[in-house]
């Protein structure tokens, strides 16, 4: 079983997902007009002036949800691992798929934003690929053909997010507690059933607002403390940026003839971390309260920068800039060291590069700082699975009529999470992760083909946001006047503000 698991884990996260990612944000890029660059202000504009609701959150909450699920372990494993076998140069492949991915979260999220629906019974905005793979095309002969494609979707989400992907990150927590401070597995898996239960149950309101309060902290004293060392370290800066960039083009001695490792290795990781096209940012993008769709576009297309040109790269400066670092040959540690550093010799890859540096820069506060890190990144990573859960269970939830019946499917989903976190934390999480990257690399695949399908209405929104803004307008949406069919929420929302416009004010009625 596990040799069978392994192999079609190759296959789904072969070479040919990742170029399909970078060849997915090459386009995109081109077809936006670099959007990603141009509209930077845009980005951050939304970010200050979102709107929220009592069904929707803001713009900077749905980010912070979606960092949630991005900012995690890989964060600090993941850029040890690309540094350890494609060498420094892989950093600056993932900065360059972190800049295209930009363009492919744009379109995905935009998507998501258009076909999003209210819940019937919270009356919280869900969207997502399920929603717009089903929808886009719904009053075509293909509707029945996209339905499927969407079912299939929403189920590989589920089985990823509801079990297998937050018992790994619970385990990695409670290991990471177990070796800074000695404390018990059981304890660890105690304590986080309880925080994550109490959170869960209060829906994605009590999710986004718990997001919204560590998320920004933890990744502001990551990045701090990364700098903190870069600046002690300051003579490095000219060689760290330098290595990089030669490296990154095989130009750089030591690590000649590693041109091809490099561009791979940062690219897998650079789209693991950021996540941008596998469908993942989406779910939260949709839970948005904005006035047009490509709005909260730009709010997710920031977010790829924050993961992979912020947190990311505050892990490679501080392995890179401390000289804490092994590059080996192949792709395990197997292969022959081409480069050793200063690391210590029984230090592995993985979050041992980042607790060396900063041993070097603080002895003995490495353990303790990934181990708070690492808790913090995963814990959060848990609470976006478990939206990106519930959202497409509510999708499949549509077909059940009884609300007592799709109340108690829910109830049964934050059971089962909350069961996978204490389990997670107790045990070796064994062929979990194996699982868990099959699901989610399935849905990297049946989105990244669905929006390079139906990216059309996402240009649309885009062109009428920028022909809004040009003439001095606050962009409002209308999908009808753009042609755009199945967007109902947006179509009854007009309609709303409409019959509410064409009311008398109260002086005209006392008049009357």
């Amino acid at each position: 079983m596990t040799d069978a698991i392994d192999k079609l884990n190759g296959i789904i996260w072969s070479p040919a997902l990742v170029f399909l990612c970078l060849g997915a944000g090459v386009f995109f890029t081109l077809a936006t007009a670099f959007l990603q660059i141009r509209c930077i202000p845009d980005m951050i504009k939304q970010l200050r002036q979102g709107e929220k609701s009592d069904n929707g959150i803001s713009s900077f909450q749905s980010l912070m949800i979606s960092l949630a699920g991005r900012v995690g372990v890989g964060n600090i494993a993941g850029v040890a691992t690309a540094i350890a076998f494609g060498g420094p140069g892989a950093v600056f492949w993932m900065w360059a798929v972190a800049l295209l991915g930009s363009a492919t979260s744009f379109i995905e999220c935009t998507l998501a934003q258009v076909y999003k629906e209210k819940d019937r019974d919270t009356g919280e905005y869900r969207g997502g690929p399920a929603y717009y793979i089903e929808k886009a095309y719904k009053h075509t002969i293909w509707a029945p053909l996209w339905l499927v494609y969407a079912i299939i979707f929403a189920i590989c989400m589920i089985l990823a997010t509801s079990y297998f992907l937050p018992g790994i990150q619970a385990n990695g927590v409670a290991v990471a507690v177990e070796n800074a401070w000695n404390v018990s597995p059981t304890v660890s898996a105690l304590v986080l059933a309880v925080l994550l239960g109490s959170i869960i149950m209060g829906g994605v309101k009590r999710i986004a607002n718990f997001a919204t309060l560590v998320v920004p902290v933890m990744a502001v004293v990551y990045i701090i403390f990364a700098i903190i060392i870069l600046l002690v370290n300051f003579d490095q800066i000219p060689h760290v940026f330098g290595l990089i960039f030669k490296s990154a083009f095989d130009k750089e001695a030591m690590f000649s003839g590693m041109l091809g490792s490099a561009i791979m290795w940062g690219v897998k990781r650079g789209v693991y971390s950021n996540e941008a096209g596998q469908g993942t940012g989406p779910q939260s993008a949709a839970a948005a309260e904005v006035s047009h769709p490509a709005k909260q576009g730009f709010v997710q297309a920031f977010a790829v920068y924050v993961d992979t040109l912020f947190v990311c790269s505050a892990t490679a400066f501080i392995i890179i800039s401390t000289d804490m670092y092994k590059v080996f040959d192949g792709e395990s540690e197997d292969g022959a060291v081409r480069y050793a550093g200063s690391l210590p010799s029984d230090v592995s890859v993985g979050p041992g590069f980042v607790q060396s540096g900063m041993d070097s820069f603080w002895p003995g506060f490495g353990p303790t700082f990934v181990a708070v890190a690492i808790a913090f990144f995963a814990f959060t990573t848990v609470l976006a699975y478990y939206y990106m859960a519930e959202v497409n269970f509510t999708y499949l939830n549509r077909w059940v009529q009884n609300p007592t019946a799709r109340k108690a499917i829910i109830g049964l989903l934050r059971a089962l999470v909350i069961i996978s976190v204490y389990i997670g934390a107790t045990t070796t999480p064994g062929e979990a992760w194996a699982l868990g990257d099959i699901g989610v690399g399935a849905t990297a695949w049946l989105n990244i083909l669905a929006i390079i399908i139906l990216q059309v209405p996402a240009h649309k929104c885009l062109w009428d946001y920028r022909k809004q803004k040009k003439a001095g307008l606050d962009p409002q949406f209308d999908p009808e006047a753009l042609g755009i069919k199945n967007a109902d929420f947006w179509v009854e929302r007009k309609r709303e503000r409409e019959a509410l416009a064409a009311q008398p004010e109260p002086q005209e009625q006392q008049a009357q």
